[in-house]
């Protein structure tokens, strides 16, 4: 079977050597525009280039919260 993510709870095939700057390009949304977590965890966008996805991996994307 298939390395599988899900990515905003949607279940997706996972290519070999993907990290999470290649998912959220393929998201068709400015990258700069969404904040990211994998597992839980917030990834910054400096970090995305690097962090390889694994099988079972749960990425989200989301607006960041502006204010003050």
């Amino acid at each position: 079977m298939n390395p599988q993510i899900t990515i905003n709870g949607e279940s997706r095939a996972l290519q070999q050597g993907e990290t999470l700057a290649d998912v959220v390009a393929a998201l068709g949304q400015p990258p700069q525009s969404l904040a990211t977590a994998v597992n839980g965890e917030f990834v910054p966008r400096s970090a995305r280039g690097t962090l390889q996805l694994r099988d079972g991996d749960a990425v989200f994307t989301f607006q960041p919260i502006q204010g003050g």
